[in-house]
């Protein structure tokens, strides 16, 4: 956790702030053998060494944004047709 509840700036959304802003971290165990949920040290790929809670072996990655907005859905499909040539004609009047 690098931030606790009550931490946070106070410019961050109300629901942002009311929960603890917490970092996840891949690399090495440094100790020989740990449990989940252990205070443990790891060496990140670019050499540097943290200590924190470990979650667990290879863990996954859970950010989700939600589903795109409406708006959003035709863009590919205009985007192909631009891109192919067949979007760029002119109506003429």
């Amino acid at each position: 956790m690098i931030l606790g509840v009550g931490e946070r700036a106070p410019q961050v959304p109300a629901d942002t702030a009311a929960v603890p802003l917490e970092m996840t971290v891949r690399g090495t165990l440094v100790e020989d053998l740990a449990e989940p949920g252990e205070v443990v040290t790891v060496e990140t790929p670019a050499g540097r060494r943290l200590r924190g809670r470990l979650v667990g072996p290879e863990p996954a990655y859970d950010i989700g944004f939600g589903p795109p907005p409406p708006e959003l859905r035709p863009v590919g499909p205009e985007l192909r047709k631009i891109l192919s040539g067949e979007g760029t004609e002119r109506e003429q009047d």
